[in-house]
C-alpha cells in the first residue's frame, strides 16, 4: 500500500511561488540591466566636448545618436570608475558597436584635438600674412593686422626698436585650434622666431658687426634677392663685403619695400630708384630702417656663413642673376657690366 506523502501547508507553497516570483523578477531585471550595457547597433560617432559641457549634457547626446542605450548607465558607470569628472575638451572618435564600458573607457582617455594647419611661406611681408591666416578660416584681416603691430611679442624686436613685427615672424607650418585668437596666432610665429636667436648665433653675428635686428634686417634681403637657398650665402656675402666698404646695397627689394610696392612694380624711368625712404638702399648707405620681409631659416643662416671670396680668392662686391640660370659674382664693377651685357 503506497503512502501518499502529507501534503505542505498553505503558507509554505505560497512562500515557494513568492520566492519563484522574485527570483524571475531579478533575473529579469539583471537581464535588462546588462541589455543597457551593450551595444544599440549605432554607428560610428564623433563627440566633440568644448568648454562647460557636462556629462549629464554628453551622455546624453550619445544616447541620441545611439552610441549608448541608455545615458545614465553610461553615467554609473563613469561614476564608479572614478571617471566622470575627466572629460575633456576635445573630439572622441567612437567606434560602432561598443559597450557602454568601451565607450566609458574612450571617453576617460584623451581626445583628439581639432587643428588648423597654416603655412607661412619664406619671404612673404606682414601685408601678404592677413590672407593667408584668413583663408584658413582662422581669425580675420583687421585683427591679425593688429596683432603684427604688437611688438612685445617679440623681445628682439621690440629691443630693436622695430615699429611692428616685420622680419620676425617665422615662416613654417602651424597647427592651430580652429579659435585661436589673433594674438594667439602671432605670437606662435614670433616666438619660433626667437627659437632661432640661439646664444651661438647671435655671437657669431656679433663677429659680423649685427645686433640680432640687423642680423634678421641682413636676412630679409637675402631672402628676396637669392632664386634659392643655395644662392643665399653668395648673395650674403657680397652684402657683408659692401657694409664693410662703405659701398651702397643697391637692393631693389628694400626700394619697392619703401614705395610699398611689389617689386614687379618697380620703375626706373618714373624715378623709383631715386626716390628716397628710409629703406631705399640706393638712396642711403647700410642697411635699410628694417626688415622688408619675414625670412626662413635658410636666410638667416646664410648671413653666418657667408662665401666673402670670388673664384680667384677677391673679395665679393657685385652678383647678377643671369639669363643663363647662374649667378655671376664679380670683385670689380667692370667685369661685373661685362656680365650684365652678357648674361641679361
Amino acid at each position: 500500500m503506497t503512502r501518499l506523502r502529507p501534503r505542505r501547508p498553505a503558507w509554505q507553497r505560497a512562500l515557494f511561488w513568492i520566492f519563484l516570483l522574485l527570483l524571475l523578477a531579478v533575473l529579469a531585471a539583471a537581464a535588462y540591466a546588462y541589455s543597457l550595457t551593450q551595444s544599440p547597433g549605432g554607428k560610428a560617432y564623433t563627440l566633440e566636448v568644448t568648454p562647460g559641457d557636462t556629462l549629464a549634457a554628453k551622455a546624453s547626446e550619445l544616447q541620441q545618436k545611439g552610441v549608448v542605450k541608455n545615458a545614465d548607465v553610461l553615467r554609473l558607470v563613469m561614476r564608479q570608475r572614478g571617471t566622470a569628472g575627466k572629460l575633456k575638451e576635445g573630439l572622441y572618435d567612437l567606434a560602432a558597436n561598443q559597450t557602454v564600458f568601451e565607450v566609458a573607457d574612450d571617453l576617460a582617455g584623451n581626445p583628439r584635438i581639432p587643428t588648423v594647419s597654416v603655412t607661412i611661406p619664406e619671404g612673404k611681408r606682414l601685408k601678404d600674412l592677413p590672407a593667408i591666416i584668413t583663408a584658413a578660416g582662422l581669425s580675420s584681416a583687421a585683427a591679425i593686422n593688429a596683432a603684427v603691430q604688437d611688438v612685445a611679442l617679440s623681445p628682439a624686436a621690440k629691443a630693436g626698436g622695430a615699429s611692428n613685427l616685420e622680419g620676425f615672424l617665422f615662416p613654417a607650418t602651424y597647427p592651430f585650434r580652429p579659435k585661436a585668437s589673433a594674438t594667439d596666432i602671432i605670437g606662435a610665429l614670433a616666438e619660433r622666431m626667437t627659437q632661432e636667436f640661439t646664444p651661438e648665433r647671435v655671437a657669431a653675428a656679433k663677429k659680423l658687426d649685427l645686433n640680432i635686428y640687423q642680423w634678421v634686417t641682413l636676412a630679409s634681403m637675402v631672402q628676396a634677392e637669392a632664386a634659392n637657398s643655395g644662392e643665399m650665402p653668395v648673395v650674403a656675402g657680397v652684402f657683408l663685403n659692401r657694409l664693410k666698404e662703405g659701398i651702397a646695397l643697391g637692393s631693389d627689394p628694400t626700394v619697392a619695400y619703401g614705395l610699398g610696392k611689389d617689386l614687379p612694380d618697380l620703375d626706373r624711368s618714373a624715378g623709383d630708384f631715386t626716390k628716397d625712404t628710409p629703406y631705399s638702399t640706393y638712396t642711403r648707405m647700410g642697411l635699410p630702417k628694417g626688415p622688408i620681409n619675414n625670412p626662413g631659416e635658410a636666410a638667416l643662416t646664410s648671413i653666418l656663413n657667408a662665401k666673402l671670396t670670388t673664384a680667384n680668392g677677391k673679395a665679393a662686391l657685385y652678383f647678377l642673376h643671369g639669363t643663363d640660370g647662374v649667378i655671376h659674382v664679380n670683385n670689380d664693377y667692370a667685369a661685373h657690366q661685362r656680365d650684365i651685357a652678357r648674361y641679361r
